[in-house]
């Protein structure tokens, strides 16, 4: 099963979200199609056109929009100067019903991977009532076990690679690092956040694209590389703002909601334990691991699983399967 095409936008806008904040967002597909709501990773990544790929735009009308801060919405935090105080899960969660309720939805599926996986899980444990499924891959919490596995843990897999990102933070402690980065990214010297913006998105590369090696070209920017960085940081050091482990264990409020979740079995930025901890609370999931598959929709198998799982859903209105 291949992805779809990438179907321009029938409607797109800035909404204002409030504290200064305005969100881009697009809508693909079928007006009166199935609706979906995409939430990208990162957080900071923004929304690209690849998200619209997976799914049929004859039946599904889709929400892609660029979370505070980062793509086209504004203040766009790649500004060093940039406040970040109204920028929490909880601002982000506020948002994403500000664009339902904007755009006449009662509910939708809800679709993301990695930090949108976090926050896909976060919205519909908040908000399950206007969940009709879950598609998820790459699935994290954002916990701060997490973020202290893929900062500091990991070095064993990277040594080398791992001693260039300690250097980077030389003041930080070993087990704060994100918190160090986040100070050196807000340093007014474009020459100190420049640089940790570069050091930060290096490690990226590294631990991401562990199973295809491949450099990732929006890290070449460097608006976006500051923006990623700042964003990254921001939640990683607060551990998302979310009770610690409350992600698992909310999951029973899932319950009635179907959902997909797919995870690579190579996946070392976000191991797969984590997947298989939120299945297991949530007894309408389905989880699905693929073999070779590591970081990210692109890894092999991984969208096939995705598309199967979108045109799975495509004739569901409020759990019922039409004829």
């Amino acid at each position: 099963m291949t992805e779809y095409g990438e179907a321009a936008p029938f409607e797109h806008g800035m909404l204002d979200v409030g504290d200064g904040h305005r969100v881009y967002w697009e809508q693909c597909g079928n007006p009166d199609g199935k609706p979906a709501v995409v939430l990208h990773g990162g957080p900071g990544s923004g929304c690209t056109p690849l998200w619209r790929r997976f799914f049929d735009p004859a039946r599904y009308r889709v929400l892609l929009f660029d979370q505070r801060g980062c793509g086209r919405s504004t203040p766009h935090a790649g500004a060093p100067e940039a406040d970040l105080s109204a920028n929490t899960t909880w601002h982000l969660l506020a948002d994403i019903e500000r664009l339902r309720e904007h755009l006449g939805v009662e509910k939708w599926l809800v679709f993301g991977g990695s930090w949108g996986a976090t926050l896909g899980l976060a919205y519909a444990e908040r908000h399950p009532a206007r969940v009709s499924e879950l598609v998820l891959f790459s699935i994290t919490n954002t916990s701060r076990a997490e973020v202290r596995w893929v900062t500091k843990e990991m070095r064993r897999f990277f040594p080398g690679q791992w001693a260039r990102f300690r250097a980077g933070a030389p003041g930080a402690d070993e087990d704060e690092l994100a918190a160090g980065y986040a100070r050196l990214l807000r340093d007014p010297d474009p020459a100190v956040h420049e640089k940790a913006a570069k050091d930060w998105c290096d490690w990226e590369d590294t631990h991401v694209s562990v199973v295809s090696d491949e450099h990732d070209p929006r890290y070449d920017d460097p608006v976006f590389r500051l923006c990623f960085a700042r964003l990254v940081t921001h939640y990683w050091s607060n551990a998302a703002w979310l009770e610690d482990g409350a992600l698992i264990r909310d999951a029973t409020k899932l319950a009635g909601i179907p959902g997909v979740l797919v995870h690579g079995r190579l996946d070392i930025s976000g191991p797969p334990d984590i997947a298989y901890a939120v299945a297991k609370r949530w007894p309408d999931a389905e989880l699905r691991f693929v073999a070779e598959g590591g970081h990210g929709a692109g890894e092999p198998g991984m969208a096939e699983l995705l598309v199967a799982a979108t045109d799975r859903f495509a004739g569901r209105v409020d759990g019922t399967r039409l004829s």
